[in-house]
This record gives C-alpha cells, sequence and structure tokens, in this order.
C-alpha cells in the first residue's frame, strides 16, 4: 500500500499557508471598516479509541463589523472510518477502513445583505486511493449579476489554466450539488464544485498525478482569495433596509437546511468524530423562518 504521509504534510502546509493569508485579508478588511476584530483560535484534538495518534485542526473565528461570522477551518485526521460509514466513501470499505484526511474549510456570513456570503472547501483525502477535491461557491442573499460573474470568471481562468473541460464540469457540478430539493431551489449562484481527482501511485507515474491535482487545488485557492476580497469591498458600504436585512436572514435559513440535511462535508465530520464547532461552523449566527 502506498505510504501518501509525504504528500498528506504537503497538502496540510499548504492549507495552512492559505488560511494565514486568507486571516489576513479579512483581518485588513475589518481595520479599513475602522473595526479591531480578529480571529480568535481554538486547537482541538480527534480521539479514536485505539489510534494514538488521530490528528486534530484549529478553528478560526471572527466576529467583526463586516464579518458578521466568518470560519476558517484547517484539520488534519487519520483513523479508520466505522464499518457503516466505510462503504460509502471512495477507495474505503469494511475491510479497508483507513483513511486521511487533510483539508481547509471556510465559510462567511457577512453584516451587510448586499456583500455576498461564501463557502470555500478543498482537501487531500487517502484510503485504498488518493484524491483531491473541493471548491467554491457564491451565496449572496440579494444576488447581483456583475458579482456572480466576476466570481464565476475568476474559477473559469483557474480552471482553464490546467484542462478546458474543468470549467463546465465543475460549474455543472456545483449547480447540482448545491440544491436544496425539498425547497426546489439552489442554495447560491454557483461556482466551482469537484471530488474524486485521483493521484496514481507516485511509483507508477513518478508523482505526476498528485503534482497535477495539488496544482490545481492550490490554484482554486488562489482564485478565491484573488476575488472574494475584492467583491466584500465592493459592497460593503452598500445602504441597505430592514426589508434587505430580512431577505438575508430568510436565505440563511435556507442556506442552513443545505448543511444540516444534505451537506457532505457536514456528515463526514460528524462520522468520523471531528470537532462538533468546527464542523457547524457554518450555520450564520442569525436566521428566520417564516
Amino acid at each position: 500500500m502506498t505510504d501518501w504521509t509525504p504528500h498528506a504534510a504537503r497538502a496540510q502546509d499548504w492549507f495552512e499557508s492559505l488560511r494565514t493569508r486568507i486571516c489576513d485579508a479579512f483581518e485588513a478588511i475589518e481595520r479599513e471598516a475602522g473595526s479591531e476584530a480578529s480571529f480568535e483560535y481554538a486547537d482541538w484534538r480527534r480521539e479514536e479509541e485505539g489510534n494514538a495518534d488521530p490528528g486534530g485542526g484549529r478553528r478560526a473565528v471572527m466576529k467583526g463589523k463586516v464579518f458578521e461570522k466568518v470560519g476558517v477551518n484547517v484539520s488534519t485526521v487519520r483513523g479508520n472510518f466505522s464499518p457503516e460509514f466505510a462503504g460509502h466513501v471512495n477507495g474505503a470499505s469494511e475491510d479497508s477502513p483507513g483513511f486521511t484526511a487533510t483539508g481547509i474549510s471556510l465559510v462567511a456570513h457577512m453584516a451587510n445583505p448586499h456583500v455576498p456570503a461564501v463557502h470555500m472547501n478543498t482537501r487531500f483525502l487517502t484510503t485504498q486511493k488518493a484524491w483531491f477535491g473541493g471548491g467554491a461557491d457564491l451565496n449572496p442573499p440579494i444576488p447581483r449579476e456583475e458579482d456572480t460573474e466576476a466570481f464565476h470568471a475568476e474559477f473559469r481562468a483557474a480552471c482553464a489554466k490546467h484542462n478546458p473541460t474543468y470549467y463546465e464540469r465543475f460549474s455543472k457540478w456545483a449547480d447540482d450539488y448545491f440544491f436544496i430539493p425539498h425547497r426546489g431551489v439552489h442554495r447560491g449562484v454557483g461556482g466551482i464544485f469537484y471530488d474524486h481527482l485521483e493521484c496514481s501511485d507516485p511509483a507508477l507515474d513518478d508523482g505526476a498525478s498528485f503534482e497535477r491535482n495539488f496544482a490545481f487545488t492550490r490554484d482554486v485557492g488562489e482564485a478565491f482569495l484573488n476575488i472574494y476580497p475584492a467583491l466584500v469591498r465592493r459592497r460593503m458600504n452598500s445602504e441597505f433596509t430592514e426589508a434587505d436585512r430580512l431577505t438575508q436572514l430568510e436565505w440563511r435559513g435556507r442556506y442552513a437546511e443545505f448543511n444540516l440535511v444534505y451537506d457532505r462535508g457536514t456528515l463526514f465530520g460528524l462520522k468520523t468524530g471531528g470537532n462538533i464547532d468546527a464542523i457547524l461552523m457554518s450555520l450564520p449566527p442569525q436566521a428566520v423562518w417564516s
């Protein structure tokens, strides 16, 4: 069986460095708004019976003037899936339940209803297989066509650097995935979503597939950092009404429904003994249901 430990360590280092840059960028926006808000960090350790090195993560949360609530989490965990869950994960089974997972997950809920909320996640997982996954999607309570186009254009360009089919495939995947069946609506205005970008055994391809997929995943992170702070600055000083705020709070209810009922990341975290506060970081600070 391939030892993916060095590759997972490289991915973890990148996710941690991206978190630092994102947190710095978001705190800079708070300073521009006259706020001293900063991220608060909390480390957590996973527990698994019989596992001396189950891993853990660091949760970073900020509540400020512009970012009503934003969380940027990085975790690296390893161990064994439960028998009933193993069969639902790529490359795992009841007979081979071992896994390693490292990734970054971000959700931002904004104070101004005209600033779109956002989700971003990238990850590297190993079972009997190894693969990258992730993406980013924009979630405006009050959509603006120019913001949607700018967001998609950034990820379209990132995809085009690696494969001419990626954007069409991954944007459709986002549209299909971020859909709330019981409401019959999409959670937001899309972005990209990808999973199971598999890496061959480095002994077979000299690590080429890992390097290729890792490079794409890094560019997804760079695309997010390029576009989202710009969108925040574009809208954060916009005037809004009580009706706008109510629209935002009702939309947040839909967001919470998706994350609690359908989101794979929420399920993965709960099924692998993740930190509850980190897993549910995606939930908005306030929401209403009419």
